[in-house]
């Protein structure tokens, strides 16, 4: 990745847009997300260039009809008329044909702000529990208490939005299986739609990292963590939910709430990347360089030219982490004469003689037993591409050239 600015985005289809709000009133010392203290004068300053970036994208994007929008952070609602403000504004600028995401933190959503995000066309929730443990959420440094986070997740169901998520974290220190099928049953007889699991990564440049030194962050051993997923599939099916991604489980009669998986976005803010197909690229961290370089040019602080046998391997990997990988949505994506099995034959029949995946008339599918490889492998690669990357990015507000 180069400081080197992209073209601007042209041609998209069913595209989507991520909105970053890099503010918390409380760091977690785990979180590796670009995050700062809340502060209301550079609230101001961020929201200030916010709508400033909105304006120089617009005229790019007349015409294009958009997905999604996906809303994260931070805490999106730690300023909840600021949030109003640019959601107005983003359903102004730009054309959705799909839902409106965002994450939420359990102290930040009252009535009123779940009644706010309602009427902004805001349709599908997340709601960062990560434990029901009161002594598990004190070891992670949450500042909310379990009874709080399902008393949240209660009010969220009740306000009529068509799916809830909740994220509960695996793999903490010192949790053990039953403090995991503790927090998985309290969700789930709360009538979740939609459950999203992850293991705590301990990267260097986090609070906690730094404190301790990754390599001593204690967690379970890996044979605890598959029966932490093993228990969470078991509960899940028995609750009505079929697993959907490799640390999700959805209802059927829900709608799949996910961040990650759109082929091609535009985010907005302080280190939130766009993916154009031709190009990757990544704001700058820093939320006061992000706003001095507006509304002059594009905050874009590193970029990367994708080829289209890169841009097909970046489609997959986010197909295989949806465990279901069909020709016709490779069609869809790289054109009617596109073969999956040309593409990727010598990387997925492997698998299926592994027993990691299995042909379907559809294409492919992961198996439970791939996975939970899949799984171990993802801890890999976001150690070695998350923590390099953002590592970097967030030391330096303009970096110079990145090898990943």
């Amino acid at each position: 990745m180069k400081p080197v600015m992209p073209p601007a985005p042209a041609g998209l289809k069913n595209a989507g847009l991520y909105l970053h709000v890099p503010f918390c009133e409380d760091l977690c010392p785990y979180c590796p997300y670009n995050r700062v203290k809340y502060d209301e004068g550079l609230f101001a300053r961020y929201e200030a260039a916010l709508h400033q970036e909105i304006d120089l994208y617009a005229p790019y994007l007349a015409g294009t009809t958009l997905g999604s929008l996906y809303i994260g952070g931070g805490t999106p609602t730690v300023n909840a008329k600021g949030l109003q403000r640019i959601l107005a504004h983003l359903r102004t600028a730009f054309s959705f044909s799909g839902d409106i995401c965002i994450e939420l933190h359990p102290r930040h959503m009252d009535d009123s702000c779940l009644a706010m995000l309602r009427s902004e066309g805001v349709t599908l929730l997340s709601l960062g529990i990560e434990s029901t443990s009161d002594n598990l959420l004190l070891k992670i440094g949450r500042r909310h208490d379990g009874r709080s986070a399902l008393d949240a997740l209660s009010r969220a169901r009740r306000a009529g939005f068509k799916t809830v998520n909740v994220d509960l974290m695996f793999s903490l220190p010192e949790q053990t299986i039953r403090d995991w099928e503790e927090d998985v049953r309290a969700v789930l007889d709360l009538g979740v739609d939609q459950l999203s699991t992850y293991p705590m990564f301990a990267f260097p440049y986090t609070d906690l990292g730094m404190e301790k030194r990754a390599h001593a962050v204690m967690r379970p051993p890996g044979r605890t963590i598959r029966k932490m997923l093993e228990v969470t599939d078991t509960l899940c099916t028995a609750n009505g939910l079929q697993r959907c991604a490799v640390w999700s489980w959805l209802r059927p009669s829900g709608q799949k709430f996910s961040s990650i998986t759109r082929h091609h976005y535009i985010g907005f803010g302080p280190s939130a990347a766009s993916m154009i197909g031709t190009h990757f690229y990544v704001n700058s961290f820093d939320v006061n360089a992000y706003a001095a370089s507006l509304p002059g040019k594009r905050p874009v602080a590193l970029s990367m030219e994708i080829d289209k046998a890169l841009e097909m391997g970046y489609w997959l990997y986010w197909r295989v982490y949806e465990l279901n990988i069909t020709d016709a949505d490779f069609r869809r994506q790289f054109g009617k004469d596109a073969s999956l099995t040309s593409a990727f034959g010598h990387a997925l029949w492997p698998l299926c003689l592994a027993g990691l995946a299995e042909h379907t008339s559809e294409g492919f599918r992961i198996t439970p037993s791939g996975a939970y490889w899949v799984h171990r492998l993802q801890n890999e690669y976001s150690l070695n591409y998350i923590d390099h990357l953002w590592g970097i990015c967030r030391r330096n507000a303009w970096p110079g050239e990145v090898v990943l």
